[in-house]
Formats: structure tokens, C-alpha cells, sequence
């Protein structure tokens, strides 16, 4: 498994992450549901995204692969290197655009520490009122 830093960008996982903050990425990391994950999404291939997961949603295949600049590699929609896929949202219900409406999305990897302004590991914290995503 590889380590990635990640620049969080926009109010979708506030309050657990804001807007600047850098997040260390375990790439191809199996989720668990409640873990904060890295995700690309069918809908938007050229777009990663900071999301909660919520429950598996099938299809893909395990694993993401960096590619040989350390960067995530560029993969198509249900390539080999897309990661199982998973339904997720922001922890934001306000200002997140996440599996309500984009569907399920690709797994990259598990969010394990914020590295930047506060460093610290991310806890787990459930989907706020119950919800099912």
C-alpha cells in the first residue's frame, strides 16, 4: 500500500475536515463503513473527492494502483485500478454534492491522518441522523 497527501478543497466534510486542510491517504486500503475515504466518481472521472463512506455498492475490483509518479493512477470507469464502489457523502448536508446524487463511487483510498493545520488521526463517525446513503 502506498501513502498520499491529499489537499481537501470546499465545505463538503466540514466539521471533521475544512477547507485547506491535508489529509494522508492510504491508497488501496480496504474501507469500513464510517471511515473517510478518497473516491472518483463514474459521473466525473477527473475528480477525486473527500467523502464519508457508507456502504459497499458492488461492482469494480479491489484496489488502487499509484501510478509511477506517485500520483493515483488514471484509470477508466470500472478499470482495473478503480477500487470497489461504495456509496458516500460529505459530512456537510448542506454543502456536499456526493452518492444522493452522483451514485456510487470508486474507493482510491482510506483517509488515515490530518496532517495539516491540526495533526491528528480522523475518528470514525457515523452517518448523522441514521441516514442510509
Amino acid at each position: 500500500m502506498r501513502w498520499r497527501r491529499v489537499a481537501v478543497r470546499g465545505p463538503s466534510m466540514s466539521p471533521a475536515l475544512t477547507d485547506g486542510d491535508v489529509v494522508l491517504v492510504t491508497l488501496g486500503a480496504r474501507p469500513r463503513p464510517d471511515d473517510v475515504v478518497l473516491v472518483r466518481w463514474p459521473a466525473r472521472p477527473g475528480q477525486l473527492s473527500v467523502k464519508r463512506a457508507g456502504r459497499p455498492d458492488g461492482g469494480g475490483t479491489a484496489g488502487a494502483g499509484p501510478d509511477a509518479a506517485g500520483g493515483v493512477a488514471a484509470v477508466g470507469v470500472g478499470g482495473a485500478g478503480d477500487g470497489p464502489y461504495w456509496r458516500v457523502r460529505g459530512d456537510n448536508p448542506f454543502g456536499s454534492t456526493d452518492s444522493r446524487e452522483l451514485g456510487p463511487a470508486a474507493v482510491l483510498g482510506v483517509v488515515r491522518f490530518r496532517l495539516w493545520p491540526r495533526p491528528g488521526r480522523l475518528a470514525r463517525t457515523p452517518v448523522a441522523d441514521g441516514d442510509v446513503v
